[in-house]
C-alpha cells in the first residue's frame, strides 16, 4: 500500500470564523493552530500548507483562567543593552491592540519556519465583533459547545 501525499493543487481552503468572547485563550490557540496547520484532515501531509483561514472575532473578551490577566508578563528585548521591556496580559488587551495576544499565542504554537510563517498569514483576528471577510462566507466554529472547559464559567454566566 502507498502513503497518500497530498499536492498543492489538491489542497482547498475554508474559511472559519470564530468568536472569542469568554473562550479561554490556550484552547482556542491550540485549536486554530491545528486549523491553520490542517491537521483535522485527512489529506494532512506535514511539508504542505493544507490548513484553512481563520478568522478570529471579539479578540478583546478572551479569557484567561487563574490570575494570569494579572501575573503573566510577556518579555521584549529592543535590541539595545538594557532594552528588555515586559507587559502583563492585561496590559496587551487593554491596550490598542488587544488582537496580539491571540496572535502571538498561535504563533508560539505553529513550526518556527517558512511553513509556519505561511500558516499564519491565514489567520485573521479582530478586536471587535466586525471583520472584512464577509465576502469569503466564512463557516461558523462554536467552540464553547465542543467542551465545557473551553470557556470560563465566571464569564459565561455573567
Amino acid at each position: 500500500m502507498k502513503t497518500y501525499s497530498a499536492k498543492p493543487q489538491d489542497v482547498t481552503r475554508g474559511w472559519f470564523l470564530i468568536d472569542a468572547d469568554g473562550l479561554v485563550l490556550g484552547r482556542l490557540a491550540a485549536l486554530v493552530a491545528e486549523r491553520l496547520r490542517g491537521k483535522h484532515k485527512a489529506m494532512y501531509t506535514p511539508s504542505l500548507d493544507c490548513g484553512d483561514h481563520i478568522v478570529v472575532v471579539n479578540a478583546e473578551k478572551v479569557a484567561l483562567t487563574g490570575n494570569k490577566r494579572a501575573q503573566k508578563t510577556f518579555y521584549r528585548h529592543t535590541g539595545y543593552p538594557g532594552g528588555i521591556k515586559q507587559r502583563t496580559a492585561a496590559q496587551i488587551l487593554d491596550s490598542r491592540r488587544p488582537e496580539q495576544l491571540i496572535e502571538k499565542a498561535v504563533e508560539r504554537m505553529l513550526p518556527k519556519n517558512v511553513l509556519g510563517r505561511q500558516q499564519l498569514k491565514k489567520l485573521h483576528v479582530y478586536a471587535g465583533p466586525e471583520h472584512p471577510h464577509r465576502g469569503q462566507t466564512p463557516e461558523s466554529l462554536d467552540l464553547a459547545a465542543r467542551n465545557r472547559k473551553n470557556t470560563v464559567k465566571e464569564l459565561a454566566d455573567g
